[in-house]
């Protein structure tokens, strides 16, 4: 069992003892003193909180436990339902809450829940907030409501249209281009969410030849929901069969999207905000961000149309402030996430299917074509293990001024730009490893990279 207190929520595994996984006292816990933190943050208000989750087995028993706390606060509660992580980050402004939850564990296995914790703003909660709860739950210094003062549940259903009709106003999006190009798409939604609000999506932007492949919301993963290579040979296999243009995947909140090609080959869960941010750039000048282990292919495409490319440190709180400091058009991670500043500052899927679809649309290229006319690069991720008595940031450091000469980035971790190769240096905060990416125009390049960095940190030690 494990049970994961971070900043920006809490996530473990089903069952076992208290404090040892997302037990249904564990959830209490945190939903209180979440709630316990908006009334901090908002004294003598009624408080108002948008509720979402993703499919999964365990949801209806979370939604239930988390709603009940906070109605047990004396917090209103706005309830979604079946939903996704970007519609409730939507929905949070657009019903003028005080903050929301999203009760998804992303692209873990079927035996992790989480709460996924939203400001006012419908985005996620800063580290120092997060601090803050934290230590609230561990105080448990909550102070529940008396009979007359608890909570009231709203159900709405509404927020499966509203989220699309704000995609479908989005002035890049073309629905006219979409429907002409009469796509044919394949979409694999793991048995979660994304089957109810992906081909929804589709059919309003004008496709009408749509394959559902496991799109039935039981939260019944059909294979790994992590949108992997690895993970979605069911879906190029579908692709090929039925001669689809593209298929889409999403993870079971549907944050992140994935692409595979007509000839089933993969787009590259890389290549995502790469080919959405190429169309947006094209079309509206201006800077773009990514953490600092995504592809270099951003920074390239961004610098050829002769703007400004910003590197933020990894996760996406970080990633949407950067993009705020730089008045950034578009930014997100290399993990198919795309947020989008036009629409929200979150990770949306359906948001990157529109762009994606009106992009290849108004190119004219079949989707491996598309993909083709990217630079080329591939990312070797590997780890070294360490004594847990090593000094991490020292060997950091001195990998740093090894390589001073080079560009290096050390606002999280080492990054080192060698030429159009670049190897990224991160300790781990839960074990004593470091996490080393490599970037190169090859596998073979890349890895070879990781093995050249591997030997000098151990050379080092």
């Amino acid at each position: 069992m494990t049970l994961i207190k971070s900043i920006s929520g809490i996530r473990g595994t089903i069952g076992g003892k208290v404090d040892q996984g997302l037990t249904p006292i564990d959830t209490v816990k945190f939903a209180a003193a979440y709630g316990t933190w908006l009334q901090q943050r908002n004294k003598d208000q009624k408080l108002k909180v948008v509720i979402g989750r993703d499919a999964r087995i365990s949801g209806q028993m979370i939604s239930d436990l988390v709603i009940s706390s906070l109605v047990g606060l004396g917090i209103d509660v706005i309830n979604l339902g079946l939903s996704t992580t970007p519609t409730v980050e939507i929905a949070v402004p657009m019903e003028e809450a005080h903050g929301g939850i999203i009760l998804t564990a992303s692209h873990n296995p079927k035996q992790w829940n989480a709460l996924k914790l939203l400001n006012e703003k419908g985005e996620f909660i800063s580290q120092l907030d997060g601090e803050i709860l934290l230590q609230i739950a561990e105080d448990e210094a909550f102070n529940f409501a008396e009979v007359d003062e608890l909570g009231k549940v709203e159900l709405n259903d509404t927020y499966l249209d509203k989220h699309i009709q704000a995609v479908l106003n989005l002035p890049l999006v073309d629905v006219s281009a979409i429907a002409q190009a009469n796509f044919k798409v394949v979409i694999d939604a793991v048995n979660s969410t994304g089957g109810i609000f992906i081909p929804a999506l589709l059919r309003d932007l004008g496709v009408q030849d749509i394959v559902e492949l496991y799109c039935d919301p039981t939260g019944e993963f059909p294979h790994n929901p992590e949108p992997l290579p690895e993970h979605l040979t069911d879906l190029s296999d579908k692709i090929k069969e039925v001669g689809a243009h593209v298929g889409f995947t999403v993870d079971p909140d549907v944050d992140r999207l994935a692409m595979v090609c007509e000839d089933g080959t993969m787009f590259g869960e890389e290549y995502t905000l790469v080919a959405v941010a190429d169309f947006v750039l094209e079309n509206t000048p201006g800077t773009t961000v990514s953490n600092l282990s995504s592809t270099r292919a951003l920074r390239d495409i961004t610098e050829k149309r002769g703007e400004k490319y910003f590197a933020a440190a990894v996760g996406e709180v970080n990633v949407v402030e950067k993009m705020k400091a730089e008045n950034a058009i578009i930014g997100g991670e290399g993990n198919g996430g795309i947020i989008y500043p036009e629409a929200h500052y979150g990770r949306d899927a359906l948001v990157g299917i529109a762009l994606f679809l009106t992009h290849l649309a108004k190119s004219g290229m079949k989707t491996s074509e598309l993909r083709d006319s990217y630079p080329k690069y591939t990312i070797s991720k590997n780890k070294i293990e360490l004594n847990p008595t090593d000094d991490v940031d020292l060997v950091l450091s001195k990998m740093a001024d090894k390589y001073k000469d080079e560009e290096v980035d050390t606002i999280d971790g080492v990054k080192i730009y060698i030429g159009n190769e670049w190897v990224h240096l991160r300790k781990s905060n839960t074990e004593p490893i470091i996490r080393i990416y490599s970037e190169s125009n090859s596998a073979e390049s890349a890895n070879a990279l990781a093995e050249k960095i591997i030997s000098e940190i151990k050379e080092i030690l």
